[in-house]
């Protein structure tokens, strides 16, 4: 009798071990996508016009990734994992931009369960100057970290 109460309680262990071995306790990001922060300095650090970002989308349009924000001083935009180049157009009033940031890709694995993911490293920035003064590169790794301000973004104070 002994044996076979010996013998339920190494299953009944046996089973609670399996069950919490099959648990993972990988906490893998809600969001995949890593965002570039931008933040405006100079004159300018809070837009009176409406701005709006869109993206170029090979073979596909352009896509809309920020509408007629209003009193800008911080934004977020999402980076792609897909090309070298992303080409963003910025629109404050009547003025538009064009925005070409140059990246690296970097694969981040953190588990099957999370999938593949990608951090990036900015290399280089180039714009046109209609609205903008200048951008800056303020911080050029992009990952989950959402703290840093990786753009500063000058506008011009007098804009038509």
């Amino acid at each position: 009798m002994k044996c076979l109460s010996s013998l339920h309680k190494l299953f009944a262990a046996l089973i609670v071990a399996l069950i919490a071995a099959a648990c993972s306790s990988v906490d893998c990001p809600l969001n995949n996508t890593v965002y570039a922060n931008y933040q405006l300095k100079g004159p300018v650090t809070r837009l009176n016009d409406t701005l709006t970002v869109t993206t170029a989308r090979h073979g596909r349009g352009d896509s809309l990734l920020l509408n007629k924000m209003y009193n800008a001083e911080e934004f977020t935009l999402p980076v792609s994992y897909n090309q070298d180049e992303d080409v963003l157009y910025f629109y404050t009033g009547l003025l538009k931009d064009t925005v070409w940031m140059q990246k690296t890709n970097r694969p981040h694995f953190e588990s099957t369960d999370c999938g593949l993911n990608y951090f990036h490293t900015i290399t280089g920035i180039r714009y046109t100057r209609h609205a903008i003064d200048s951008i800056v590169i303020n911080h050029k790794d992009i990952n989950y970290d959402a703290s840093p301000k990786h753009f500063h973004i000058y506008f011009k104070e007098y804009r038509l």
